[in-house]
């Protein structure tokens, strides 16, 4: 079993996302874990997009990272810049570390409804491709 996690700012939508589709594509292979470097809470947006995708993250919680501090990663993924750049060491010596910068669709302005929900589904179909292509080539050896 490979440890991975998923690291954004707020550890509320893109990281969550993520989490959702690793631990779908990955099943019993992965054990995987998402974090940000502050937590906002779960998104209720992006809950109800990845339920349209057959995903339900609705129990996730928003965790910091310093949580997961002892786990011996074997992945870690960044999915925002500001994660990236800002993100404290985590000491897990064999850990191959990835970043890929997903577009915050809760920095959507817009009174319309359905335009920001457009974006989360844009930003969660996005991560899906990656998460799928990403579990097929690195991780199911």
């Amino acid at each position: 079993m490979k440890n991975i996690l998923i690291l954004c700012t707020g550890n509320s939508c893109r990281s969550q996302m993520a989490h959702g589709f690793m631990q779908f594509y990955g099943g019993k292979k992965l054990s995987v874990y998402s974090a940000g470097i502050e937590t906002h809470g779960l998104n209720q947006r992006a809950v109800s997009i990845m339920q349209e995708a057959g995903i339900d993250i609705s129990e996730h919680t928003s965790n910091h990272v310093d949580e997961y501090i002892n786990i011996p990663f074997d992945h870690i993924i960044t999915v925002c810049d500001h994660a990236q750049e800002n993100c404290p060491f985590i000491p897990s010596e064999k850990a191959q570390r990835w970043h890929k910068n997903f577009s915050d669709p809760s920095k959507i302005k817009s009174e319309d409804e359905n335009e920001i929900l457009k974006a989360f589904a844009a930003t969660r179909d996005e991560i899906k491709a990656y998460c799928k292509t990403f579990v097929k080539t690195y991780l199911l050896d």
